[in-house]
């Protein structure tokens, strides 16, 4: 019974620790390496995108690592929640922002708030 018990908690723990969201600290200052934001606009098929447009991208691609990734997986392709890869030909970007806001399932409420939120709702909607 006792072993039974304890691999039940140390599951639990597991599942917790994968989807529990980001640190809770939002004073993080913002890193310096820009490779991402230029190969983001190189991957934008010839479309002139804004340096806000790249801005919202990283911003985007920075939350989802922090606070989705560990159950969608880093390059949207599934795991413990649905992949993502495809996300934007299934839903809005409202529709995805609200999925964010709303927690279906296991999925923590308000895994990213705000601004946050918003940018993450843009660039998922865009993955079609």
């Amino acid at each position: 019974m006792k072993k039974e018990l304890m691999a039940l908690l140390f599951g639990t723990t597991l599942v917790l620790a994968a989807c529990g969201g980001g640190s809770g600290e939002e004073d993080q200052a913002p890193s310096d390496d820009t490779s991402d934001t230029t190969e983001q606009a190189d991957d934008n098929d010839g479309d002139s995108a804004s340096g806000a447009d790249a801005d919202t991208t990283a911003v985007a691609e920075e939350v989802f690592a922090q606070n989705c990734a560990s159950c969608h997986g880093s390059n949207l392709e599934g795991g413990m929640g649905p992949a993502l890869s495809e996300i934007g030909a299934k839903y809005s970007e409202d529709e995805i922002l609200n999925i964010i806001k709303e927690g279906p399932g296991n999925m923590p409420k308000n895994a990213a708030e705000g601004a946050d939120a918003e940018a993450v709702a843009a660039w998922l909607a865009g993955k079609k």
